[in-house]
């Protein structure tokens, strides 16, 4: 079936220069260029040109372990323990159940994007509400592992809660860096409750990933954002659990929103993976969405080709990927490559029609989730996604993540004031605000009425 790696076999290599160092040996950055790091997996071919893993040996032993009751194998993340970096002995790693996040086949969606076979795979259902526990879990035990009592992460807000919850779990402090007045509070009430040492720093995210840089320079914090290699190996289990959920056929098509972009970099590296390992035979494409106030990828993609980063002033109301110079844009574009995906910018006023039309399809999600319906719209009418073929959208943060955001659009004032107003009288149809009645039967018979003749 194949071994876990030992703790001292683990080799990251650098996305710039390629460098390879063991993970004993090496920070989150690279030695001599200073680019992001990712870990090696799978491990060089025997002198056959074999890998010692057997496919179908692993299917079976991750299915086996969902009916068994220990921690390590209800996580929906260490459940796949064979691709993932292995802790060292008498190490166990912090759990909240993780991952198992449901897979939703979306009717109403279908077929107002165009296309006949549509499915939502809902990271928002995780311990703390979205993406970021699948891989926190992985990253924070190797903090623990290694002796850190500070972790820490410049957050707009879902990384943050996350982080917090598995360094509380651990017994690690918590320091969470986030921009001034720019986040949901739903999600700062998440890092509060779980412990975490909390600044608003009066800056955008970016700024704060700058100063949390030279924070860690100076004392024995360990970093938690998305650059980190051990978050993007346990985020990258959402895609093996993906492919399980669909006895491993492969869909054409894998959208997901752009922010900071390490989560269409873990997917995507666990693609590359699963093909390498013989568990699937095709890549699906992976594309990438942006908010057009946030689109340095876009941008990078279209005017450099992929060759250099466009930074740019990130502004929309999709707090989570409100990121304007991404740390793992590199990956991301390497990851566009490999699976033959594009990229794609939607509007302030498009997102929240499709954040709408998800919750009429009765799941809901926080706005930066909505980009991917938005997006596959327009990847329909450009040609690139046909009809007949099936596509997953990546869900990755709750509804409660934002509630503000949704009781603006249905009270109508989302976009009032601003340069979206006029633009945002499309979104009449699906605004659900609530209906002040005097309280009798009657008063309520006549609403019942009203909207018996509108259906």
């Amino acid at each position: 079936m194949g071994t876990e790696s030992k703790v001292d076999d683990i080799l990251l290599r650098c996305i710039g220069c390629g460098a390879l160092t063991p993970v004993s040996e090496s920070g989150l950055a690279c030695a001599r260029c200073d680019d992001i790091l990712e870990v090696v997996f799978p491990p060089a071919p025997d002198a056959a040109g074999k890998l010692n893993f057997d496919a179908d040996a692993l299917r079976s032993v991750w299915l086996e372990r969902r009916a068994s009751h220990l921690p390590v194998d209800e996580s929906g993340v260490w459940r796949f323990r064979e691709v993932l970096p292995a802790l060292g002995e008498g190490h166990s790693p912090i759990t909240l159940g993780e991952g198992n996040t449901p897979l939703y086949e979306l009717s109403r969606c279908a077929s107002s994007a165009g296309v006949r076979t549509l499915y939502a795979k809902h990271l928002g259902m995780n311990p703390t509400g979205s993406f970021k526990d699948t891989g926190m879990t992985v990253a924070a035990s190797f903090a623990r592992q290694d002796g850190f009592r500070w972790v820490a992460c410049a957050s707009t807000g879902n990384t943050s809660a996350s982080m917090a919850a598995y360094a509380a779990r651990g017994g690690m402090r918590s320091l969470v860096l986030i921009p001034d007045g720019k986040i949901s509070w739903s999600k700062l009430s998440q890092a509060l409750d779980y412990g975490a040492i909390t600044c608003q720093v009066k800056t955008d995210f970016d700024g704060c990933m700058g100063l949390l840089n030279e924070i860690v320079r100076r004392m024995p914090i360990y970093l938690l954002n998305s650059i980190n290699p051990f978050r993007l190996e346990g985020q990258k289990t959402v895609a093996y659990e993906l492919l399980e959920q669909f006895d491993w056929r492969v869909p054409d098509h894998v959208i997901v929103p752009g922010g900071n972009l390490g989560n269409c970099s873990a997917l995507g590296k666990a693609l590359v993976e699963m093909q390498a390992l013989g568990l699937i035979s095709t890549l699906p494409k992976l594309s990438v969405i942006q908010a057009e106030g946030a689109n340095a990828l876009i941008r990078t993609m279209r005017e450099t080709g992929g060759k250099k980063l466009i930074r740019v002033q990130a502004d929309t109301m999709a707090t989570a990927i409100r990121i304007g110079n991404p740390g793992s844009w590199k990956k991301a574009v390497r990851v566009l490559e490999a699976t033959g995906g594009t990229v794609e910018q939607v509007s302030e006023v498009e997102i929240a029609l499709a954040k709408a039309e998800i919750g009429a399809d009765g799941i809901g999600c926080e706005p930066a989730s909505a980009v991917t319906l938005a997006g596959l719209k327009k990847l329909v009418a450009r040609g690139f996604v046909e009809r007949e073929e099936t596509v997953v959208l990546i869900l990755t943060g709750h509804l409660l993540k934002d509630p503000d955001f949704t009781l603006k659009f249905h009270r109508g004032d989302l976009f009032a004031g601003t340069a979206h107003e006029r633009e945002s009288k499309v979104l009449t149809s699906q605004q659900r605000a609530p209906i002040v009645l005097d309280a009798t039967v009657e008063a309520v018979l006549k609403v019942l009425e009203t909207a018996e003749k509108q259906n």
